[in-house]
């Protein structure tokens, strides 16, 4: 989907059946600004009438008003506390929505390329930025806006001299406040930038703990981590310092404009020229609301902008190729796979596998081998992740994969990987990944994938911990296999399953693998033994990219070829 509908979807997030909250919100906004100008108005109408001004309005009156002002301050605080805290909470819980809901539409090839910091970042740094600097920041830029359209008539009626003195006054502040304005939108998109950097670098840091103990590498990496965190905070200095300056200078400012019209005022009234001492002091807070908001409003404006390019920084990443729909549904592979010249490459000229042709029948079991670096990995991944890197044919039951639907591939193929993920959740959800399923049937996945012993001591209900840290390394293999079995996957891909086991777990599951029936399963290992490759229907030998040989256990020792001289030496 192309960046700019993501865009336009992104930000149509905030308001989609929030807009009731935004206009309580917005209204409690104006009321503000009204009150605003109504204290400036009673200001000026005691202040006359303790000085005994001709036309000065009667003190009962006037505590009426007071009344009155009370009454409104709380119903437009009422307003406020009800409506502006639920828009921004259904604003951002839609947008962080919208997002993820884009992000689980690409494709698996166009999702690897971007690191997922940039994601974590856009979801949390970025997107805290977003509601304090545009959702919250709008209410407060149409308060602004309105008391300064306010203060502005107000002061038209009281007087013009004065009124043309606070406008020309207020250019100052104005200027300072745009010289300003569009480094601090800049200083926003940097910071932003350096939370994605930091972000990257701190989950390498967590994953990565287990390697930087083992090797000793605590001060390296602390200093790495030390020059990580100096780079973001001075990069959040450099717009804070922006910021204080443009507050600085727009105080600074103000303040020279409202003693300006404090003397002027002054010199009026002194000289009889139609301005009372009231009117003199409404003046000057008037000129709040005048000079705050010409001060305020390009940085405003500037963070406003800021806010709104993160959106279309995350609209960019999610952007590109996504899971396309249409194609041909295989609900279930029938026949065989068939490989035809198939190739792949990581880099234009650089082909990691070539010239790949084999047959594999349904519900066989295959296993994949050779040294490492011989592409046995991409061979898998030939198998369910399409993409332009693909070259050569494979096809499922004659389909080729590229035609399939998105649905239908990922309905056929599960993958066991040598590391398995696990949610910090239940057993039960993690076999089920979050679905309902009846009892019965995860009962006998739980038989199939040998999980009875775990659910017998721990219960379906226990938590699995962060990355799976309450199961074993076994125990995190039978769940990927009780997933692939509830999801009634074809076809079953372990690649590198039991690497990480010790030398029985290893082989429990491995033996788990081969007993499933009616799963086509296809097994990347380089554990070369006898009793269990005798189990597999063929085995597929890689060398250099190709398939150098395939056989029986028994053909390929017997023919004395590559595979022989790995098996022995191996022995």
């Amino acid at each position: 989907m192309p960046a700019d509908t993501i865009n336009r979807q992104l930000r149509g997030s905030f308001y989609r059946g929030n807009r009731l909250a935004f206009v309580l919100a917005a209204a409690g906004a104006l009321m503000g600004a009204v009150l605003n100008l109504i204290i400036s108005w009673l200001m000026q109408q005691l202040i006359d009438t303790a000085a005994g001004t001709s036309g000065a309005l009667p003190f009962r009156i006037l505590v009426r008003a007071c009344g009155g002002f009370f009454l409104l301050l709380f119903c437009g605080s009422a307003f406020v506390y009800c409506a502006k805290p639920r828009f921004l909470a259904t604003a951002m819980e839609q947008y962080k929505n919208c997002a993820v809901t884009q992000l689980t539409q690409k494709s698996v090839p166009d999702f690897q390329r971007r690191p997922s910091a940039a994601y974590l970042s856009a979801l949390t740094n970025d997107a805290a930025a977003i509601e304090a600097d545009y959702l919250t920041q709008q209410f407060t830029l149409i308060q602004k806006l309105f008391c300064f359209a306010g203060a502005l008539s107000l002061m038209l009626t009281y007087s013009l001299p004065l009124t043309l003195a606070a406008i020309v006054l207020s250019m100052l502040p104005f200027a300072v406040s745009m010289a300003a304005g569009n480094r601090l939108s800049d200083a926003a998109c940097r910071v932003s930038d350096r939370n994605r950097d930091f972000t990257a670098f701190l989950s390498d840091y967590l994953n990565g703990f287990p390697v930087i103990r083992s090797f000793r590498a605590e001060d390296e990496i602390n200093q790495r981590f030390a020059s990580e965190n100096h780079r973001l905070e001075q990069q959040k200095c450099t717009r804070l310092k922006l910021q204080t300056l443009l507050e600085s200078a727009g105080s600074f400012t103000g303040i020279t404009a409202q003693l300006g019209i404090f003397l002027l005022g002054t010199w009026l009234a002194l000289t009889g020229r139609g301005v009372t001492p009231g009117v003199v002091i409404a003046f000057v807070n008037l000129m709040n609301f005048i000079i705050e908001p010409i001060a305020a409003l390009p940085g405003l404006l500037a963070a406003r902008k800021a806010a709104l390019a993160l959106v279309q920084k995350l609209a960019d990443s999610l952007a590109g190729q996504t899971a396309q729909p249409g194609g041909q549904p295989l609900p279930r592979l029938m026949q065989q796979i068939e490989l035809e010249h198939a190739g792949y490459r990581y880099t234009p000229g650089k082909p990691v596998l070539q010239d790949l042709s084999a047959t594999l029948k349904a519900g066989k079991a295959y296993a994949v081998v050779g040294a490492s670096g011989g592409g046995k990995s991409t061979l898998l991944r030939l198998l369910h992740i399409p993409d332009d890197n693909t070259s050569g044919q494979v096809l499922f039951d004659g389909v080729d994969i590229r035609r399939l639907t998105p649905e239908s591939l990922n309905s056929l193929v599960s993958v066991v990987q040598q590391n398995v993920f696990v949610f910090n959740a239940s057993i039960r959800d993690n076999i089920t990944m979050f679905r309902a399923f009846p009892q019965e049937t995860l009962d006998e996945v739980i038989r199939r994938a040998h999980l009875e012993e775990l659910v017998a001591r721990r219960g379906l209900g226990a938590l699995c911990g962060e990355g799976g840290c309450e199961l074993s390394g076994g125990e995190k293999q039978r769940i990927a296999i009780a997933r692939a079995l509830l999801k009634q996957s074809s076809i079953l891909l372990a690649d590198e399953a039991t690497a990480a086991l010790d030398a029985q777990t290893a082989h429990e599951i491995t033996q788990d693998i081969l007993s499933l029936t009616g799963i086509t399963r296809v097994v990347v290992t380089h554990r070369l033994e006898a009793s269990l490759l005798e189990c597999y229907d063929a085995i597929f030998v890689l060398k250099d990219g190709r398939i150098a040989e395939t056989g029986t256990f028994a053909e390929l020792v017997q023919h004395g070829g590559y595979f022989s001289a790995m098996y022995k030496l191996a022995h």
